[in-house]
């Protein structure tokens, strides 16, 4: 994908060393874009990056503001940010500890708006830009034994209206994606009893693939998508409606 000037443009995507965040920048790497993928481990980057011809990679810890100033950096101009990293730390919301909740919403929520923050200005000045941000479909529902989890996912969708609204002068589009069960390492420590209640709740009878979430990243991403802002893309076999 070329910009007004012929330049190729570039996508940051974090966790982008497996599961979700890999497909993602395959997909766009597909699509001409240049991609970058950023997750904490050095090794794991590597070795994703050197199975995308003409990407790159830095090392982010979304947790650290510190380390999110210097991925971005390294990383250069952004046009198209995914933010796709998330932890969980499970529990009951009676014995949750402080620090499991500060731990989530320091990744999942505060970690995505400063990687946001560290894109804007770029983006205004070019007045381009898509920042896509993957939330889930628990962020719609809730969930018990995930308020933590939960509450950043939804946040997330909050975070998009806002600055949808607050950046579309300058042509720049925010969007969610809210996959449903999607077949990753996450979701594979489930039992296989838990699998089966979900997947009874799912319309097409199937989990999703990390590839039908990057699909929608790749729509969300191009130039064709560019009268969509503020919306939540569900992608989730018909879950949720």
């Amino acid at each position: 994908m070329l910009d007004k000037t012929g330049t190729t443009r570039t996508a940051l995507i974090t966790g982008a060393s497996r599961g979700i965040g890999l497909a993602c920048a395959q997909a766009l790497a597909s699509a001409g874009i240049r991609v970058i993928l950023a997750a904490r481990d050095a090794a794991k980057l590597e070795a994703a990056s050197a199975a995308i011809p003409g990407s790159t990679w830095v090392t982010l810890d979304l947790s650290s503001q510190e380390s999110i100033k210097a991925a971005f950096a390294q990383a250069g101009p952004v046009d198209i940010l995914v933010n796709n990293a998330a932890v969980t730390k499970d529990g009951l919301a009676l014995r949750m500890k402080k620090d499991d909740w500060d731990a989530v919403l320091a990744t999942n929520l505060t970690g995505a708006f400063l990687a946001i923050q560290q894109v804007m200005q770029g983006m205004m000045k070019e007045r381009w830009g898509r920042i896509i941000n993957i939330s889930s479909i628990v962020g719609e529902t809730g969930n018990p034994g995930q308020a933590n989890y939960v509450a950043s996912k939804a946040g997330l969708i909050g975070l998009t209206k806002s600055l949808a609204q607050e950046i579309a002068s300058r042509n720049i589009t925010v969007n969610a994606i809210a996959p449903g069960f999607i077949d990753t390492d996450m979701t594979a420590v489930l039992s296989d009893q838990l699998k089966q209640n979900m997947l009874a709740h799912i319309p097409l009878k199937r989990f999703g693939k990390p590839e039908d979430v990057a699909a929608a990243v790749k729509f969300l991403a191009s130039e064709e998508a560019g009268y969509i802002t503020g919306a939540v893309l569900n992608v989730n076999g018909g879950m949720y409606m």
